[in-house]
Order: structure tokens, then sequence, then C-alpha cells
């Protein structure tokens, strides 16, 4: 199915102030040690679904040790109660520079103001993990919410660009037969 998609490249520089995160989070945030395919399939297949991320469900094991033994890449997981509520992907750049690679929430947790929370600590991780610039991109295809959050947080618009893409035909499904979303377009 063909569908045109807006993405919007955004800046934060880092000499921004960090956003400011409550002290009693709703969730604990943990930074996975281990490297874990598995793990990382399953929560870009539980968020992205909804959104049309497919690219990497094709990705066999070999690709995502691969990917994930890079000490450039580190996935941070929110954890409400002992359950996953959402996670980022951080992938770190030779200059120093992060990009916030992958960011939701599962569905369960959406609409309860925990993406604004999440999004400040992605970027004080991100911070953390870098020199301080981090950036990140956002398509039409994504939540509603994503573009106001990232400029809420203070990122800035450096690119909009315009494409067609060819999304799958069959709706995505976090497993086989879920029936739980249809792809917006």
């Amino acid at each position: 199915m063909q569908v045109s998609v807006t993405t919007t490249t955004l800046d934060l520089q880092a000499d921004k102030p960090l956003p400011a995160i409550p002290r009693d989070r709703p969730y604990r945030l943990m930074r996975s040690q281990t490297v874990c395919p598995e793990l990382n399939r399953f929560l870009y297949a539980a968020v992205g679904f909804r959104w049309c991320w497919y690219e990497r469900l094709a990705w066999d094991y070999a690709t995502w040790l691969d990917y994930l033994d890079d000490p450039d890449v580190a996935t941070w997981i929110g954890y409400q109660e002992g359950t996953p509520i959402g996670y980022f992907e951080l992938d770190r750049d030779a200059a120093g520079s992060v990009e916030i690679a992958y960011f939701g929430l599962l569905p369960s947790a959406i609409g309860k103001g925990l993406g604004a929370i999440l999004l400040s600590d992605a970027i004080t991780a991100a911070r953390g993990f870098g020199n301080g610039h981090v950036w990140v991109h956002t398509c039409t295809l994504d939540h509603p919410a994503a573009l106001p959050n990232y400029l809420d947080r203070g990122f800035e618009v450096r690119e909009v660009t315009h494409s067609d893409e060819e999304l799958p035909e069959e709706p995505l499904q976090p497993w086989q037969g879920a029936n739980l979303a249809v792809c917006r377009t």
C-alpha cells in the first residue's frame, strides 16, 4: 500500500536546558545491560505495530545481535509494577551526537501522560551517553502527539521531507492473529 509520509528531523542542542523530570516517576527506568535480541524485538513489535514499524521485523537473530552488541547502542526500558510501559533506543555516532532511534509506549500505557516523562528521561540518558547533542526523527505515521511532545521538550525542527512509502498490505500485529490495530494512513 502506497502512502504519503512527512518526516520531521529535530535537534536538541547541548546548551539547551534539560527538561524537568518529576521526582516521583510513575515507572522505574532501567538500562538493559545484557544484549538480548528477543527483548528488543519484543519492544520494537509491541510498541511499533500501531505506527507501521515494519523494517526490523524481517531482521534475523544474527542481525539483531550484531546491532545490539555495538557499544554505541543502548536500550532503556520503563517498568511499572514489573511490566514494560515503553522504551527508547539510543544510537551514538562517531562525533558523539546521539539519536533517539526508537521511542514509544506500549498500547496499555498510551494516554496516561507517560510519554512526556519518558521522553525527558530519554533526553537525559542521551546527553549522558554522548556529547550533549540529541536528535530524533518522527513522521506522520507516528502517534499524533509525537511531534508536539518533541517540540515541548525543546527540540527544534532541522528538516522536513516528504516521500511516498510502500507499507505492508496487511495490518501489522505484535503477533500473528492479534488483530489489535490497523496501520494509520
